[in-house]
Parts: structure tokens; sequence; C-alpha cells
């Protein structure tokens, strides 16, 4: 069987060379660069809480460090550096190496993409959970915020929504596919394998964030569902918005069964999207949809900012949409 530092050693010591000194010693020594300011964030994952046991290891490996660059693409920073914290049962590790291999590959698939080191953590026995600290740079006095949405600002969606909440709700089987010929069960097929790509590999908007600086007033990565953590830019900006849902763009799937209520609370609520969601002044129009040509990323104006206080969501005739959930939350679930 796997020791600790047998793990360690074997699947998450990798070079570092963007780190004075990385794995291997009490703590690890980096050196930002002159005019940066370090943006620092954490995730944890818990099993059978933010994943199912049985899920694709090289996935989870990605996921667990996405969700991360995710809130450095809200903050318009560079990631760097990240520790990686690891509970595993030992049923995990005594008869094989496939799942700590398959997972730190995932990992460092995603790290090399970004060039970011991983330079620490922490390895134990016990239930699976995760945790990855991500630490990355911003230049002085630039970092994209929650609180500079000002009214008259219009609000903009990268990507597409709900998509990972309706892959969820296909697997709890809340939503089953449509019975019929075999060309429909095979389109059906391939929509479900795109929804559970967008929950178990979410993009994270890296370049799009950083490209936001100097042109966005506010961002937030959704991760909790568009309702919740818009909600959190009007709270700290003090200001209100509404929103079309029907500028909310919508994949295939999600156009098929909306405007089931499931369906909206998963565009509107559901979370899991790690999508960004940004505020910019309307006579920026034409810089974002320019942006979104050359980042070629889809990228949509959902409404705008106003004076005052609250969220109101519209539909095409103009009436207020209500759901049963505003976003997801750890202890109401």
């Amino acid at each position: 069987m796997l020791s600790e530092f047998d793990i360690i050693r074997s699947f998450f010591t990798r070079s570092a060379p963007a780190t004075v000194l990385g794995v291997g010693d009490d703590a690890a020594l980096i050196r930002p660069a002159r005019g940066m300011e370090l943006a620092v964030s954490t995730d944890m994952m818990v099993s059978g809480r933010h994943f199912f046991e049985d899920v694709d290891p090289y996935k989870l490996g990605h996921k667990s460090l996405a969700v991360n660059l995710s809130d450095m693409a809200a903050m318009g920073a560079r990631p760097r550096w990240a520790t990686l914290s690891l509970a595993l049962p030992e049923s995990m590790v005594q008869k094989d190496e496939s799942w700590p291999r398959a997972f730190a590959d995932g990992f460092f698939a995603l790290a090399h993409a970004h060039q970011v080191d991983l330079i620490g953590g922490d390895t134990t026995n016990g239930p699976l959970n995760i945790c990855v600290t991500i630490i990355g740079e911003v230049p002085e006095g630039k970092a994209l915020r929650r609180s500079g949405a000002r009214p008259g600002d219009d609000i903009w969606v990268s990507g597409y929504l709900g998509d990972a909440a309706l892959a969820l709700a296909y697997r709890k089987k809340k939503i089953m596919p449509e019975p019929g010929e075999v060309e429909t069960a095979a389109v059906e097929a391939a929509e479900v394998e795109a929804l559970m790509a967008a929950l178990e590999m979410p993009v994270p908007r890296v370049e799009l964030g950083q490209r936001l600086i100097g042109l966005a007033h506010s961002a937030i990565d959704i991760s909790d569902g568009l309702l919740a953590d818009l909600g959190h830019i009007l709270e700290c900006s003090r200001v209100a918005a509404v929103v079309r849902i029907d500028q909310i763009r919508r994949s295939a799937a999600m156009e098929k069964h909306f405007p089931h209520p499931l369906a909206i609370e998963c565009l509107l609520a559901g979370g899991d999207d790690y999508e960004l969601c940004f505020t910019v002044s309307s006579s920026e129009r034409t810089k974002v949809e320019l942006l979104s040509r050359e980042e070629g990323i889809p990228l949509t104006r959902i409404g705008s900012i106003e004076e005052g206080a609250g969220l109101v969501v519209l539909d095409s005739a103009g009436r207020t949409v209500t759901t049963r959930v505003k976003g997801y939350d750890h202890f109401q679930v």
C-alpha cells in the first residue's frame, strides 16, 4: 500500500519553474513580480456534496483546480501557484495507484495549461476531501471587484448558464430522456454528454478575466447561480439590477426543457457554471463585442444596473420571473 510520502513523491512532486522553493520543505517560497498584488482564494470539495463518489478521478482533478482558477478570473488575476490538500480513503490507495495517478494527471494537465506551479499542501487518510488554495498576481490597484458596478452599466455573462445544474438534474433523475427513435436517442445521449462535461470539466475564463481589467467596473464568477452571485455585486456596489431571462444565452439542451420551472431554476440559480458575470458601461458595448470575437467566447448582455436596491428578472412579456431558490447554499441543501 502507498504511504503518504509515496503519494506526494510519486504523483504531486513536479517541477515548479516559477517558484523559489516548491514541494519538499516546511513551506514554499514564492516571489511576486514587481508592481503586482497577490490574489488568494481557497475552495474545498467534499465527496457526496460537491461530486459523486464514482466520478472519473481525472475529471475531478481538473475540476478541483478549475473552480479556483475561476476565482482568479473573476479578479482579473493571473494564476501562478497552488497548494493541494487531500484526504484519501485507504481503499483508494491500498490496491493500486490508478486513482491518485489519474487525479494528479487531470490536475496537472490544467495547471500546465495555465502555467500554475503546485508548491505544497497536505495528504492524509480520511473521507475523500479536496482543498485547493490558489495564488495569483494582479497589477496593483487594478483587480476586478464586486463593489464597482454603477447605474447605467450593462450586465454581461460569458458562455452558457445552467447546463451543469441541468446535468445534475439528469443524474438525479429529476429529468428523464424522452423515449423515441434511435436517432432521437443518439441526440439525447450527446446532449447529456455535453451537459456532464459542463458539470465535470468546467472551463475557467482566466484570459477573459485579465482582459476585462480597465473595461469592467465589477465582476464575479458564477459558482452559486446567477441570482446569488449577481446579488453579491448588487449588495457590494449598493445598486439594483434588471435582468431579462430571454436574453440569457441557452444551450440546445436547456432550450429543449425551457420554460419548465426546473430549467428556469437551473438557469438562474443552479450554480456550478464557473462563467463570469461582469458589468461594463453601456458606452463600451462595442469593446465587449470585439472582445467576445477575439477570445472566441460568447459574451451576452442580459440586463442593466440601476439606482436603488434589489434584483428583478423579467420574461419576454415584461412579467416578473420568480424561482423557488436563489442559489446554492451549503447549509440549505
